[in-house]
């Protein structure tokens, strides 16, 4: 986000006298440009501008040397017999960058420095150190921290630095410093050009524009450095670039230090001073808005060309990085090699390190262009490389701008560097002026709700710099070239708001629409959701995005289908570039993730997409930008979107009820899981039916039970976890899970309403049978049987409710075999239930058992 310190603000914009950043920050805000942050520099108290009157060097046991110096600090010396402050300070130093006679920037005893840092007079090295003699990363204006400043050496004369001076105010550190935020569309906002004429909207004050060709600009001049733009392959129709500006500035000391007012606006703003060249271009973007590069002229070969990259192409780009080249990939290229064979960096994003400024340059070729903005912003999320360059460029740059910078740029380095510039200049323009806009002036009111009058809205188009031909009903409105966000009348009235104010407009309560409320699909989901944070469970929220390592952690076959991913092709992070197809693979980490810091009784759910692609689909086709795709790309993007079914998955982890005087805990167990599953089963109202599954991933073999409807329509699993897949996710023993596809419940369910169920007046009567069956035959298939048996007793249906509620293994039954005891509650709608007919379905179920899975009656 841009910084922005207010000297600098107040060369384009009339500040008023004692102006804060909270002022400033309260002035932007009315016309959409929000605070971020108010920065200071973080050093208080007296900071002064010192004489070194003389050093000794002291070499210390430790190895160091250190300097014993005299500083003469004005004012604020010492007092001699008098009482005159005529004795200099004696300050340790272990710096050895500079020597008696020089100006530095000395600390004294009640100063604060950035950390914050509070200076002192302490005992070090044998002397009392009165103070500190300080570098640049000391006061928070670069990294050097080893070299102490000296004034003179960054261009302060005699006359600004006398010993005792005040260097708050030399250093511009007393300065605070505005970050605001700025909004996609406002791209004219990330310079000082662009800032100043929107705090001249909000406040009335007088606003100089920097950015308007002098004249000198369009004069006639001979062609410079040969430049060629040769885009055969344009992105979404728009060439790459439509103005290229060169200028040749020779015999400037390049690589030599930048004035100290430019570095301390440069550190101010948010950039790190580097040298002359790279602080000049820097500087004109940040004032301007127009991003720019310096190249080494002695390293080029003529002509400059602007094209598309071929295939195999790679770039070292000015961070040291090797980069594979893209063909939509725009790139400046000179003809080293070939014509436009050697890359010189990508366009408005970065340059490249075999031509960038170095200590033998004395002759500069400057750069400043005008490149499409989303093929500049496509190169920069393609390479990952967001620079200060590209962040303008992709929101818009003014297309006037680059000969004016290029002349200011130009202009600084021979003031600071010596040298001369070139008479000749290359200006390669194919800009065109922006379409105008078809207006209807009552559009404000009407949209807005402020009865705005023609007036009213003329004025303020024209003040930020639209021109308005007026022709009755309907208005022909010329946009400025640095708003390039403005092509519709929408666009328009959005101005008309914003700088009328935001606080005129009336706050109105919409009526409500009739309508429907939640559908079906969302009351059902809620339900699920607060039917299982009723039974203790807490929702969590995952990103749906995994990697590799997580799936295999699951123990998936090599053959399973849910290996099958859709891949991402700009993930958020390396390592999980593919889309989750099972909801447990990111719950499982983030309650991994949860035990890992304690807590080791843990209840989860989360419902969320997954995403399924089916065997053998396409890939997305790639549409291009700023035109609405033809109708067979739409078809076949929509072809290529996978299914997404919403699933919901729980884990339980450790203790679900814990010990306490109540009693001894109780872990949670497969059981757990299936009852939840079933619950939400319930909520969607659907009867579940569970059968036992030994082959899913990540389940136990023998604890897991797979879900289906009574139609026989698969819907999910629970049980118990792999042993395998607990230990590689450093889970609590036996730790258990669900997953149920929630689409598929909604599907077979009935959207019908409900059929309530008379409440007989009858009493219940009760049965419990102890079925004793082979070990490996399933509960399910018992239970099953006990309610067919019970629904073809002679009494008739009348079994209400049937329950397991005791499971025996032991000598008492035999080896291989074990006693399964339900509850059955039975009652009749019409009458009591006799002795006699409760005996019979008691009879009916052990007989039904019997047949189905060989079940005895146990004795």
């Amino acid at each position: 986000m841009p910084r922005i310190p207010l000297s600098w603000l107040g060369e384009h914009v009339a500040l008023p006298a004692g102006l804060t950043a909270e002022q400033l920050a309260a002035d932007l805000v009315r016309v959409g440009l929000e605070e971020e942050a108010v920065h200071a520099s973080g050093v208080t108290g007296p900071l002064v501008v010192g004489q070194v009157v003389d050093l000794t060097p002291e070499p210390q046991k430790n190895g160091k040397t250190i300097n014993w110096c005299h500083v003469d600090v004005g004012a604020h010396n010492d007092l001699d017999g008098d009482g005159n402050p005529t004795v200099p300070r004696g300050i340790v130093c272990g710096a050895h960058n500079f020597g008696a006679g020089d100006r530095v920037v000395v600390a004294l005893p009640g100063a604060v420095l950035p950390g914050p840092f509070p200076i002192s007079a302490r005992k070090t090295y044998g002397h009392v150190s009165d103070g500190m003699i300080c570098s640049a990363r000391e006061l928070g204006l670069g990294e050097d921290h080893d070299g102490i400043i000296v004034l003179e050496r960054l261009g302060y004369g005699a006359d600004v630095t006398a010993p005792g001076t005040d260097a708050l105010e030399l250093l511009g550190l007393g300065e605070e410093v505005l970050e605001i935020n700025v909004t996609p569309d406002r791209g004219y906002c990330f310079s000082m050009r662009g800032v100043a004429r929107e705090y001249g909207h909000s406040t009335g004050a007088a606003f100089t524009d920097p950015g308007l060709p002098t004249g000198d600009e369009d004069e006639a001049r001979p062609a410079g450095f040969a430049v060629e733009v040769d885009d055969e392959r344009p992105v979404h129709g728009v060439p790459g670039a439509d103005r290229f500006v060169a200028q040749v500035v020779r015999g400037v000391a390049a690589h030599g230090p930048s004035p100290a007012w430019m570095q301390q606006r440069l550190t101010r703003a948010g950039m790190r001073p580097i040298s002359l060249a790279v602080d000049v271009t820097n500087y004109v973007m940040l004032d301007l808005g127009q991003p720019m590069h310096a190249y080494d002229l002695a390293t080029l070969t003529a002509p400059v060309v602007v094209r598309r990259a071929r295939p195999g192409e790679r770039l070292t780009t000015l961070d040291g990085v090797d980069r594979a080249l893209d063909p939509e990939d725009l790139l400046v290229t000179d003809s080293t090699g070939g014509r436009g064979a050697r890359v010189l960096g990508i366009a408005g994003v970065m340059g490249g390190a075999e031509t960038e400024v170095g200590p033998a340059t004395t002759d500069l070729l400057l750069e400043a262009a005008h490149f499409d903005p989303v093929s500049v912003a496509r190169s920069a999320r393609r390479h990952r490389l967001s620079s200060e360059a590209s962040k303008r460029f992709e929101r818009g740059v003014d297309p006037r701008l680059p000969r004016v910078a290029a002349a200011r740029a130009a202009a600084l380095l021979v003031q600071y560097g010596g040298g001369t510039v070139e008479d000749a200049v290359t200006d390669v323009d194919t800009t065109t002026p922006p379409a105008p806009v078809t207006f209807d002036p009552t559009h404000p009111a009407r949209l807005v709700g402020v009865p705005y009058t023609a007036e009213e809205v003329r004025e303020t188009l024209e003040a930020i710099g639209c021109t308005v031909e007026d022709a009755g009903e309907t208005w022909t409105v010329h946009v400025p070239t640095w708003r390039p966000d403005l092509q519709h009348g929408v666009d328009l009235v959005e101005e008309v708001a914003r700088l009328r104010g935001y606080d005129a407009i009336p706050s109105v309560v919409p009526p409500a629409p009739t309508g429907r409320g939640l559908t079906r699909g969302q009351r059902v989901r809620r339900a699920v959701a607060d039917a299982l944070a009723s039974a203790g469970l807490v929702e969590v929220l995952s990103y749906p995005f995994v990697g590799a390592a997580q799936v295999d952690a699951l123990g998936l076959g090599a053959d399973d289908e849910r290996r099958r991913a859709v891949r991402l092709v700009n993930p958020l992070t390396d390592s999980e570039p593919l889309m989750r197809t099972d909801l447990l693979v990111t719950l499982l980490d983030t309650a991994r993730r949860n035990v890992s810091r304690g807590t080791t009784d843990l209840a989860v759910f989360e419902a969320g997409l997954v995403t399924l692609p089916a065997p053998g689909s396409g890939v997305a086709p790639r549409l291009p930008g700023g035109a609405r795709p033809s109708d067979a790309d739409l078809a076949a993007l929509e072809a290529a979107v996978p299914a997404q079914p919403l699933h919901v998955a729980g884990v339980l982890a450790g203790h679900l009820e814990p010990a306490g005087w109540w009693g001894a805990g109780r872990r949670a167990d497969h059981t757990d899981a299936i009852a939840l599953a079933r619950r939400v089963a319930q909520v969607a109202g659907v009867e579940l039916v569970a059968s036992a599954d030994s082959g899913r991933a990540p389940f136990h073999p023998g604890r897991c039970a797979a879900l289906a409807t009574a139609s026989g329509t698969p819907v999910g699993h629970a049980g118990e976890l792999h042993p395998h897949v607990v230990s590689a996710l450093d889970l609590p023993a036996r730790t258990v899970a669900f997953e149920l596809d929630l689409d598929a419940l909604l599907a077979a369910s009935s959207s019908g309403p409900v059929q309530a169920v008379p409440v007989s007046t009858f009493p219940v009567a009760k049965e419990d049978v102890a079925l004793v069956v082979d070990a490996d035959v399933p509960a399910a298939d018992v239970l099953a049987a006990v309610r067919a048996g019970a629904a073809q007793s002679p009494a008739g249906d009348v079994l209400e409710d049937v329950r397991l509620f005791d499971v025996y293994t032991g000598d008492q039954v035999g080896e291989g075999r074990r006693s399964l005891a339900f509850a059955l509650r039975l009652r009749a709608p019409d009458r009591t239930l006799t002795a006699d007919e409760t005996a019979a379905v008691r009879e009916a179920v052990v007989a039904e058992a019997h047949a189905r899975v060989g079940a005895q009656l146990r004795s």
